[in-house]
């Protein structure tokens, strides 16, 4: 029997264990919305931008493992969605996208809101197609949903509304997606060139990422067998950190000082799962290993001295019987010593004190401290990820995700959404920046719509404080970085969502503990201090020459009292 192009799309999504579609409604998108408004199995989730439905549908895809689905109308519609897919797609997060558009008879006219969706999805997905006939159905979508499966990225489908609503006979090629996951290892003699390394390095030392998902327990075998301190990259963390003897910190501009020594000090990186940007973070000397499931990613950020394909889990797992068993666990207990040093000067800054503006870090490890056993966090670039990545305590069952890659501002509330919907009886937690939650605020009227029980933290320094920093370390005074904002918390209040404010430290704990206690939504809004810096665990010549030029540019600007701020709360007392 016939049935319409969207009947038979909605059929395929429910085949495919679609459980959301995200988005914002439209009249190029009725014909597909109407038959979800039938479905048994998908619920629409409307949005008030369509690019915090992108956002929520990226965090969903990368909490479940699953295909998730966001959908825009045409023209402004789609093109909305374009900044939450490139996250997406560089956070290996499997999203189909539905990219609606004007009547078919009238591509090519100028017609208005006409886009050439194909054009404008091609650079953040590993496929973008229209749909330009019934003939062309179901083939075209389920090869768009191979590509974000199989690939772990974004696919974009591309048709107009009276597309949509076309007969299709019915089509031999409709099948189920195949969620192959293949063991992936490199070749018996890349493992005996990889055992020789690891066999003849005195210091060896792992840089493990988000490839190392689900290799928890063989990660902790090979630290082991050959005494290896951990790092994490940022994307590692939720997956290296917990229950882990060998992890000593993250590196990076934004890690600790014995990640960057663990790293720097080694004769032999091995980098698992990371495809780690930053070259000047690199060891200066060191032998460097990639091991990565795409070839592609090898070698683009340092010189390697071997370069592996595969999955970590199943090449560590080969590769253990061919290493010797190492004794000397003195480089090991090192690291494991300066990272303990570093965590007791961490919680040294994590402390609260009376009198003075609350410390963005005491915040954080009050939220660590109370927040659920497997909570969700998510969280804004900025400051936010950087008390994220040295405050919250990874343990067996969190989840931590944020625009980590794309390095978007205002990920954190609609990511926050998204993985409400996928786990509504678990704890998500969104550690908003003030600016990056002020950016998509209206979506917190999708909170309000589902009553979702998200807990919204905006860290409220009335600034855009890393870039603030960045102009610091730059001796630049920080510049349109000052923002005036509303009282958060009345404003939530307003609309219906229980609003908190805190601006004393001897408050935080008990405002924390009873957001997390009330079964709804809540926005905590906390006056943090504007003058806390995020330290580097290394600082360069020129960044410490940079600080120094700023400090005396604002003295002599006369606003001597900015400079007396950032050197108490960072330096004097601490």
């Amino acid at each position: 029997m016939a049935k319409t192009v969207a009947a038979s799309l909605v059929e395929i999504l429910e085949q495919a264990g679609v459980k959301h579609v995200h988005g914002v409604v439209g009249d190029s998108l009725n014909g597909i919305v109407d038959e979800i408004r039938n479905s048994k199995t998908i619920k629409w989730i409307h949005y008030r931008h369509e690019e915090a439905a992108a956002f929520a549908a990226g965090a969903e895809a990368q909490l479940t493992g699953r295909l998730a689905v966001c959908a825009g109308s045409c023209g402004p519609g789609n093109m909305h969605l374009i900044n939450g897919l490139y996250d997406a797609h560089r956070s290996n997060a499997p999203v189909l996208a539905i990219a609606a558009h004007i009547p078919s008879e009238q591509i090519g006219t100028s017609y208005f809101q006409e886009t050439r969706p194909e054009s404008l999805f091609r650079e953040c997905s590993y496929y973008c197609e229209t749909i330009a006939s019934a003939r062309q159905m179901p083939r075209v979508l389920q090869i768009a949903m191979q590509h974000a499966i199989g690939q772990n990225g974004v696919a974009v489908i591309s048709l107009s509304g009276d597309v949509a609503m076309e007969k299709m006979e019915d089509e031999n090629l409709e099948h189920a997606i195949f969620l192959n996951r293949p063991a992936v290892r490199p070749s018996d003699e890349e493992l005996q060139k990889l055992a020789q390394l690891i066999n003849q390095a005195k210091k060896v030392t792992l840089l493990c990422g988000a490839g190392c998902a689900g290799a928890h327990d063989m990660l902790l075998a090979l630290g082991d067998k050959i005494k290896s301190p951990m790092v994490h990259a940022l994307r590692g963390k939720e997956h290296v950190q917990h229950d882990n003897p060998y992890d000593v910190g993250m590196t990076g501009l934004i890690g600790i000082s014995s990640g960057y020594h663990a790293v720097e000090e080694s004769d032999l990186l091995l980098m698992l799962g990371t495809d780690f940007p930053y070259k000047e973070w690199f060891p200066s000397k060191s032998k460097i290993v990639q091991l990565d499931i795409r070839p592609e990613r090898l070698g683009r950020r340092c010189r390697l001295d071997l370069g592996l394909t595969g999955d970590v889990r199943e090449t560590v797992k080969a590769v253990l019987p061919f290493l010797e068993q190492v004794t000397d666990s003195s480089f090991l207990e090192k690291c494991q010593e300066r990272y303990q040093d570093n965590r007791k000067n961490l919680l040294e800054h994590a402390k609260p004190v009376a009198g003075v503006a609350i410390h963005p870090e005491y915040l954080t490890h009050v939220l660590s401290e109370q927040a659920a056993a497997d909570a969700i966090f998510t969280t804004d670039v900025g400051t936010p990820t950087v008390w994220a990545a040295r405050y919250v305590d990874m343990k067996t069952g969190r989840r931590l995700i944020g625009s980590f890659n794309h390095g978007s501002m205002a990920s954190a509330m609609p990511q926050a959404i998204g993985a409400q919907f996928a786990y509504p009886d678990r704890q998500v937690i969104a550690l908003c920046g003030d600016g990056g939650f002020a950016m998509l605020m209206g979506d917190i009227l999708t909170i309000f719509q589902y009553d979702l029980p998200v807990k919204l933290i905006v860290y409220n320094n009335s600034s855009l404080g890393f870039v603030a920093m960045e102009m610091k370390v730059g001796g630049m005074p920080p510049f349109g970085t000052d923002l005036k904002n509303p009282d958060f918390a009345k404003m939530a209040e307003a609309i219906g969502i229980k609003g908190v404010r805190v601006e004393e430290s001897e408050n935080v704990e008990a405002a924390i503990a009873a957001a997390l206690a009330h079964p709804g939504p809540v926005l905590v809004d906390v006056v943090v201090n504007q003058a806390e810096l995020s330290m580097p665990p290394k600082i360069e010549f020129e960044q410490a020459k940079g600080f120094s030029l700023y400090m005396l540019r604002q003295t002599l600007l006369g606003d001597g009292k900015e400079v007396w701020d950032t050197l108490s709360s960072n330096f004097l007392g601490k």
